[in-house]
């Protein structure tokens, strides 16, 4: 039990292997992720004959669950024990992952029950592990590394999710809907992946825990809530995280519904559309961090939100075109999209949290965006759900029509069913890249000066190309490298001063 206490000095090489540690847990993590969550849980689920409904219960459930990070919060200042409330509650959740697994076996409206009251004890147990595990990750890893480090562990959870991606969709390629084989197929998909989170758990259990700061007085929930809600420029991050959170939640849980019952496309080709979304995702996400460590989370977000609510918006066109290669190409491209522009956004919304909350008060503070991010992504899918039908039975045409004196030129927009979905998520995204631009980050720059910057990288990549300028930029790398060195220098001199 001493293994999972608390050490009350972290040495430096502690550290460093505690985040190399980090690293080597996502394998595992995002190997029961990538086989138990997105795509898959939507596709089990419609295979146990789910109700959009249902799929919109679902797609609630991690969301909502994060609600019980309120009680968490007085359980881990309590008990001031992260490391084991992450490991205790990982290792019983993760169990769930078995139970539904078991399920692929069963019909009826039983078994479909019994999944979604599984999925819903696993995501509450993790909300509570998360609430510590945040935390305990907030006084472990240096601030003037996190976008590095977290860029480090999102490419290894991107590249297991890729790769598991490619075997299920061949597996589900290989199987008939509805037979045995899938029912197979499905159940060993999250029975590896309850064997991959005990693993993780294992892990995460090697890991060193910094001891939390002695509390002052007893720990009161109203309290503790009291400083995140009362700072007004985190209270300005909670209204775009909120807004954002409900914009997303309301279309993407239901694109695996939309490409199969809409669009008539098999599962496999959706689980392909998550792998092309995914090399995005690890092609941008290296990217991302460095421009977050040497700008500011808020500029990058400034680029990669509107990027993905442009892409949301993009899915109406695959109802609207009539050739179905051209419907493949067209979904495959706003799915590269997609990857690269929510690789920055999930990095740096994390980040952007963790940068505002006062260090050793952290778990306040993220509790309360997580409160606001299962509150508006957690009833977003539901109501989504709850009008489907209703949307189903409506329709919207819009023809663009130029003529002149030769001929004529007609463009029909047709909305049905789940393109009006993806048109107000869209609007209420606008809403929230509003709002993202009311919150003050110090090191932000404005995001045209960002794309800038991007634009001139750009440049000089595809000046590699010539063996002359390729030369010239090489020699350039190492000066712009040492400047920015000392910069950073100067300025830990400046902070250590003050």
């Amino acid at each position: 039990m001493t293994r999972l206490a608390p050490a009350p000095y972290v040495s430096e090489q502690e550290r460093e292997r505690g985040l190399s540690l980090l690293i080597v847990e996502a394998a595992f993590s995002g190997g029961a992720a990538a086989l138990t969550t997105g795509v898959i849980l939507t596709a089990f689920a419609l295979h146990l004959g789910a109700s959009n409904v249902m799929i919109g219960i679902l797609a609630s459930a991690p969301f909502l669950a994060q609600l019980l990070q309120l009680p968490a919060i007085l359980l881990v200042e309590r008990r001031r024990a992260r490391k084991r409330i992450a490991i205790y509650t990982s290792i019983a959740g993760r169990l769930m992952l078995g139970v539904m697994a078991a399920t692929a076996f069963f019909s009826g409206t039983g078994a479909l029950l019994i999944f979604l009251a599984a999925q819903w004890v696993l995501c509450g147990l993790g909300a509570i592990g998360t609430c510590a595990w945040n935390s305990w990750l907030r006084d472990l890893a240096p601030e003037n590394r996190l976008g590095q480090i977290f860029a480090k562990r999102s490419i290894w959870l991107t590249t297991i999710s890729l790769a598991l991606g490619l075997a299920a969709a061949f597996a589900l390629d290989l199987t008939a809907e509805h037979s045995p084989a899938r029912n197979l197929v499905f159940a060993s998909m999250f029975a590896t992946g309850c064997i991959t989170g005990l693993l993780s758990a294992r892990v995460v259990s090697a890991m060193p825990e910094p001891m939390m700061p002695t509390p002052i007085g007893d720990v009161r929930l109203t309290e503790l809530l009291r400083q995140p809600l009362h700072d007004g420029n985190f209270r300005r991050l909670l209204v775009f995280v909120g807004s954002w959170q409900f914009a997303v939640n309301l279309a993407t849980p239901f694109f695996t519904v939309f490409i199969v019952r809409q669009l008539h496309f098999n599962v496999s080709f959706v689980l392909v559309l998550s792998v092309v979304s995914q090399i995005a995702n690890i092609g941008a996400l290296r990217y991302w961090g460095m421009l977050s460590d040497r700008f500011a989370n808020k500029s990058v977000l400034a680029v990669c939100a509107p990027a993905y609510i442009v892409s949301i918006v993009g899915m109406i066109g695959a109802s609207q075109i009539g050739d179905r290669d051209l419907v493949k190409l067209w979904l495959i491209a706003l799915h590269l999209l997609m990857g690269a522009s929510v690789a920055g956004v999930t990095l740096t919304a994390t980040n952007i949290a963790l940068k505002l909350s006062p260090r050793g008060s952290a778990t306040a503070y993220v509790a309360a965006s997580a409160t606001v991010t299962a509150v508006a992504a957690g009833m977003a899918p539901i109501i989504g759900g709850l009008l489907a039908d209703f949307f189903a039975k409506r329709k919207l045409e819009v023809l663009v029509r130029w003529s002149n004196p030769e001929r004529s030129f007609g463009l029909p927009l047709v909305l049905t069913n789940w393109d009006f979905y993806f048109l107000v998520a869209g609007l209420i995204g606008l809403f929230a890249i509003h709002r993202l631009s009311l919150v003050q980050e110090q090191g932000e720059i404005e995001r045209r000066e960002l794309m800038g910057k991007m634009l001139d990288d750009t440049r000089r990549s595809i000046r590699n190309i010539s063996s002359v300028a390729g030369l010239r930029s090489a020699t350039a790398i190492p000066v712009s490298l040492l400047r920015d060195a000392r910069v950073r220098r100067r300025l830990r001199r400046a902070r250590s001063v003050d």
